[in-house]
């Protein structure tokens, strides 16, 4: 009688780094509102603010696409290394 391993797939689930990075976003947006509510502020005051929370938005925005980039290259070596 033959043993074979099958290998089952679990489904993937929550992606707990895109997760961080959505509350990452939506803190930047309530720390920005927060932000805005100043008196009286100098005229640099809004453009840097708005630049400040755009800019860590998109860095959050790179940082996941370097995540899922390296999750599909990690797939791509596995698959390679069982086709062999």
């Amino acid at each position: 009688m033959r043993h074979e391993s099958v290998t089952v797939e679990a489904p993937a689930g929550l992606d707990f780094k895109a997760a961080g990075y959505v509350v990452s976003i939506v803190s930047v947006l309530f720390l920005g509102a927060v932000a805005w509510t100043k008196e009286n502020p100098p005229g640099w005051y809004y453009p840097v603010l708005i630049i400040g929370m755009a800019t860590s938005i998109i860095g959050m925005g790179f940082r996941y696409l370097a995540h899922l980039r390296q999750k599909r290259e990690l797939h791509e070596a596995k698959a390679e290394a069982e086709g062999r």
